[in-house]
């Protein structure tokens, strides 16, 4: 059986947004029953030089949406980073899976051998369709996913890795 770069996309993509959903649903609750402010965990980092939770959650959607549009040759909604609340970070995880949703697995078609083209810091990147999905969406993806987890779970959300995979 042949998967198509949609297959490999678009459900993976949701499936991890849903999962990081109740994380942060998860995250919140710990927060209101610890009566630890909110603030406290969404501005929480790693080490000094790392983006907080708030940051790693606004990147996974916005590496989600945009790497969908791109593979479709379509310019990327873009969301303003404006969060200051799990109810608002959930919220924009919401509207993400909402654009996802609307992709149709025929706009992927070629998709795979299709130049995707991006400004990044540094200046422009550019690489082919299979290469973007696999070495760059899909990496970036978990490891904002992952940290947003592990610094939440560094902070005593009692969260685990049947979180983080969700129902398979």
């Amino acid at each position: 059986m042949q998967y198509s770069m949609y297959q490999f996309a678009i459900p993976t993509f949701i499936h991890m947004l849903k999962n990081l959903e109740a994380i942060l649903e998860k995250a919140a609750a710990h927060a209101a029953a610890k009566n630890i402010e909110p603030s406290a965990l969404l501005n929480c980092r790693l080490f000094p030089d790392m983006f907080s939770m708030l940051r790693q959650v606004q990147i996974a959607s916005d590496g989600a949406k945009a790497g969908a549009a791109r593979l479709c040759g379509m310019e990327p909604p873009v969301f303003e980073d404006n969060e200051t609340s799990f109810a608002e970070l959930i919220a924009r995880l919401r509207k993400t899976v909402v654009f996802l949703e609307t992709f149709k697995p025929e706009q992927f078609n070629g998709a795979e051998n299709r130049t995707v083209t991006w400004k990044a810091r540094g200046g422009e990147r550019s690489m082919q369709g299979m290469v973007y999905l696999n070495n760059y969406i899909l990496p970036n993806l978990y490891f904002h996913i992952t940290t947003a987890y592990d610094i939440l779970r560094h902070c005593g959300v009692e969260i685990g890795k049947k979180d983080f995979l969700g129902k398979v």
